[in-house]
This record gives C-alpha cells, sequence and structure tokens, in this order.
C-alpha cells in the first residue's frame, strides 16, 4: 500500500519528477561512460604490456634478476621448457637470451637492450610480429638481420636496409662487434620501448659468442589470464631453485593499477552520485513542503509517522531507482557501441606512447560493477530522503492544517 502511494506520489509533480530523472539519467550514464573510458585505458595498458613483452610468466636464473649480465644464464634451461610445456594450460613459451650492448650506425650510437629469439616460438607469447609497419618479422634461417622500433630507427637515422653495428661483451668479458641489416622496423604502443630494444634472431648469437645454446629468460603465455596464478604456483613449487615470476612481480606499478582500478572507479561514481544526493534530496524537500497540510491530516486521522517516514524514503528510491536504471540502460548502449568501433585518440599519439596506452580505446566495464552501482543509487537515494522525511514526521498536525 505504501509502495503504491509512493509511486502516485511522485507523479503529482510530473514535470518536477522528470526533470530530476532526467538529471539523474544524464549523471549516471555520463559517469558510467567516464568509468568505462578509465578501465578501458587502464586494461589496455596491462594488456598491451603482456602482449608486447612481459608474457603471463617469466623464468630466470636467480642471479639474473639482480645482475642481468652474460653469465647469468638458466641451468639445463632445455629440461626446464620440457616440463613447462606439460603445463596443460599453457599457449605458448619461448627462450630468449638478452644482453645489455649499444647499437651504432654512421651517425648515431644508443644503449639498447638486445633480444636474441626463437622467431616462431616468439610468435605465441608476444605481439612484435604484429606490429612491424616496415619490411617483415624474423625468420628462423635468418642470418644477420635485425628488427628495430620506429623511434630508435629516427634516433639512429637509420632506415630498412640501413646497416647497423651491435656491440656488447662476451662470457669473458670482450667486447663483441657485429653487422645487421635491418630487415624490420616495429611500432609499439610504448615509445620508449621502441627507442631501447632490438631483436635478432638467438642462433646468431650461439655463432657470435661460440657457444653452446643457453637461454636467460623463458616466456610463458597462457591460454586464460585466470590461470595465471594457479600456473605460477605450480611452477614455483616445481623449480624452487629457479626464480618463477607471474606479470604482477615483474610489473608492480601495473599490479597497483591493476588492484585499485575498481576502488578508483567506485569513488569516481561515489561522487557523481553524491552531487546528485543534493539535487534529489533538494526535490523531496519541496515535495514534503507542497504537502505538508496533507501530511498533517494523515497524521491527525492516525497514520503512525514511522509509516510516513518510510512512504518519504519509498517515494525517493523509486525516483531514484527509474531515473538510475535509466541511466544505467543508456550508459551500457553508449558503451556498447564505443566497445565496438572503439575511439581513435591518434590525434594524442605521441603523449600516450609515453605511457604505452594504445591510440585505439575500447571502453569496458565489468558486469560486476552494475549491480554495486544499482546499491550505491539506493543508498544516495536513502540517504537523500532522511532529512525531508524527518522534516515531515516532525510536523504537528494541527499547525500543518491550520497553516498551510
Amino acid at each position: 500500500m505504501l509502495l503504491i502511494l509512493a509511486w502516485r506520489n511522485i507523479w503529482r509533480n510530473k514535470k518536477r519528477s522528470l526533470i530530476v530523472i532526467a538529471a539523474i539519467t544524464a549523471g549516471l550514464s555520463c559517469g558510467l561512460f567516464a568509468s568505462a573510458v578509465m578501465y578501458g585505458m587502464y586494461d589496455s595498458l596491462i594488456n598491451t604490456t603482456i602482449d608486447r613483452e612481459l608474457g603471463h610468466i617469466q623464468i630466470h636464473s636467480i642471479r639474473f634478476e639482480d645482475e642481468k649480465t652474460i653469465s647469468d644464464t638458466i641451468p639445463d634451461f632445455s629440461n626446464v621448457i620440457s616440463k613447462v610445456k606439460s603445463v596443460p594450460e599453457l599457449l605458448g613459451i619461448s627462450s630468449r637470451i638478452i644482453i645489455e650492448g649499444m647499437c651504432s650506425s654512421p651517425t648515431s650510437s644508443r644503449g639498447v637492450k638486445i633480444y636474441g629469439i626463437a622467431p616462431e616460438d616468439e610468435k605465441n607469447v608476444t605481439s612484435i610480429h604484429k606490429q612491424i609497419i616496415e619490411g617483415k618479422y624474423l625468420e628462423s634461417n635468418s642470418s644477420s638481420q635485425i628488427i628495430i622500433g620506429k623511434k630508435l630507427a629516427e634516433n639512429l637515422d637509420v632506415k630498412l636496409k640501413s646497416k647497423v653495428i651491435l656491440s656488447f661483451q662476451d662470457f669473458d668479458g670482450n667486447i663483441i662487434y657485429a653487422a645487421f641489416r635491418v630487415s624490420g622496423i616495429f611500432q609499439t604502443e610504448s615509445s620508449i620501448y621502441d627507442q631501447s630494444v632490438v631483436f635478432i634472431n638467438q642462433n646468431e648469437f650461439f655463432g657470435l659468442l661460440n657457444s653452446q645454446t643457453f637461454s636467460h629468460e623463458i616466456v610463458l603465455r597462457l591460454k586464460s589470464f585466470r590461470a595465471v596464478d594457479s600456473v605460477f604456483a605450480k611452477l614455483s613449487r616445481t623449480f624452487p631453485s629457479l626464480s618463477v615470476k607471474d606479470w604482477k612481480l615483474l610489473s608492480p606499478e601495473l599490479k597497483v593499477l591493476f588492484d585499485i582500478l575498481d576502488i578508483q572507479l567506485y569513488f569516481f561514481m561515489g561522487i557523481i552520485l553524491f552531487a546528485l544526493l543534493f539535487g534529489i534530496a533538494n526535490t523531496m524537500l519541496m515535495s514534503v513542503i507542497e504537502r505538508i497540510r496533507e501530511i498533517g491530516i494523515l497524521i491527525a486521522l492516525g497514520m503512525k509517522r514511522s509509516r510516513i517516514f518510510v512512504m518519504i524514503i519509498l517515494e525517493t528510491i523509486a525516483l531514484s531507482l527509474v531515473g538510475g536504471f535509466a541511466g544505467l540502460i543508456v550508459g551500457v548502449i553508449v558503451i556498447a557501441i564505443f566497445n565496438s568501433t572503439g575511439i581513435n585518440l591518434s590525434a594524442f599519439t605521441e603523449g600516450l606512447s609515453q605511457f604505452s596506452i594504445s591510440i585505439v580505446l575500447y571502453p569496458i566495464l565489468p558486469l560486476i560493477f552494475y549491480p554495486i552501482i544499482t546499491l550505491m543509487i539506493i543508498l544516495s537515494a536513502v540517504l537523500a530522503a532522511i532529512y525531508p522525511a524527518i522534516k515531515a514526521i516532525k510536523l504537528k498536525p494541527a499547525a500543518a492544517i491550520r497553516t498551510y
């Protein structure tokens, strides 16, 4: 009965109610879209970093984590790879050689991290092969070929098929010089990465160093993001003498973003709802003042003040939920449209590349976000209704009927 009465009271002043509903709808839908953009931006940052270089899990020798010298190789790495390949959740695995060195052209030199990779294996764990903008990716039988980032190519003033010189130390501390032809130029979301990393076939390293096969890093890509924690725990137990780290340990700053992302979004939506709360409270207060005589009569006829209080609360919740559901529907539609088409931010490429964010942004919100927002709307409505409801139940029937 109270719910029906509350619903009817909302529409006694249709224009005012529709304005409030429109305000809630606009505020909530815009807030949802802004949250989806922020979530999509952070999601892009995390995924591009994993796709570009980290993979889901990496394995190193203990010493390599601290020193990162050429001699800090993974003991019996072929046996490690063999055991890892038995993991059911595994999608791809790649062994890497990583050496700090110099990349020089006739006009300039830059310090770089030289990755020696098995090209076909690397395709299964990272996306570099998809980001070649000039030339071609490395081939398994390629000789004296190198792929470099666009930013590094600009810094060295080289182009496709130009010759560059790599210099680095061997196991004995001697400097090795080797000439390579630029066979491909890649461009990722990170300009910092593009100017500091080069790739060659790892067989080149074995020949230049006159050594047997070795590995500094084993990178894993799993079939599902959700399997990372379980596989990481399993491999940590399997290889206690090695350093096994998942992407969250490899990049702690991404873990922080991942952990606080939901909190940031709820806080952001809370600010929007808090602002709307005052508008709702003002509307309900006006509604109560307009009905003072009516409320006084109800109290005089014996209606309990607690029921008056509940009625005002129900009116506010009903009004807020109508606007809230309308806002959710509009927000979901807008997010779905832009998630399908993407938001092109190519005008801000230079700035975004400093933060490793893709120039095409896809807004997205996890499904768990929506029911929590609904609860936040109800809570906001209750808070907004408290003062008008208290105002109503404090009325003295005789004074209310006589005055109004």
